[in-house]
């Protein structure tokens, strides 16, 4: 199954989305004195696999040069 280009930056697009809305969220919860330090590291570590995830999908779109 070949996923199309098309179809990836529609990926890309709600994946960053979420990374930017993740990254809004974190940087609020740090200001606030009363933070759940737990919930503010899990969060970290989800925008982490975002970021790793949109980089998955980026590699996608370019092209195969041993092709």
């Amino acid at each position: 199954m070949t996923t199309g280009i098309t179809e990836i930056q529609a990926r890309l697009a709600e994946l960053r989305e979420e990374h930017r809305d993740l990254d809004q969220a974190i940087a609020r919860m740090a200001d606030s004195p009363s933070a759940n330090q737990l919930q503010l590291v899990r969060l970290k570590k989800r925008k982490l696999r975002l970021r790793d995830q949109i980089s998955y999908w980026e590699s996608r779109l370019i092209p195969d040069l041993d092709a």
